[in-house]
C-alpha cells in the first residue's frame, strides 16, 4: 500500500538529509516508497520543492534535487577551491 503524501515527503526528506551525496537524481527517491509510481513521486517531490523543504539543483544537463542548507554548503565549499 502506498505512503500517504505527508509520508511520503517525510520519506523524501530524510532521504535527502541522510545521503552521502547533496543533490540526488529524482529515481533516488523511487525506493522511498516502491508502491508509488514514479509520476506521483516526482509530484511530491516538486511539491517539497515548492514548500522550499527540498531545492533544485542543476549541473547543466541534469536536474537534481537536495536540501537547501547542504546544497549551498557544497557550493561554497567549491568556490573556495
Amino acid at each position: 500500500m502506498p505512503l500517504s503524501d505527508d509520508e511520503l515527503k517525510d520519506a523524501i526528506v530524510a532521504k535527502a538529509t541522510k545521503a552521502p551525496k547533496p543533490q540526488l537524481y529524482i529515481k533516488d527517491f523511487y525506493k522511498c516508497d516502491p508502491d508509488s509510481k514514479a509520476r506521483r513521486i516526482k509530484n511530491v517531490a516538486n511539491e517539497l520543492v515548492r514548500e522550499e523543504r527540498l531545492m533544485f539543483w542543476s549541473s547543466g544537463s541534469t536536474t537534481m534535487y537536495g536540501i537547501p542548507s547542504r546544497i549551498k554548503n557544497e557550493d561554497d565549499k567549491d568556490q573556495s577551491n
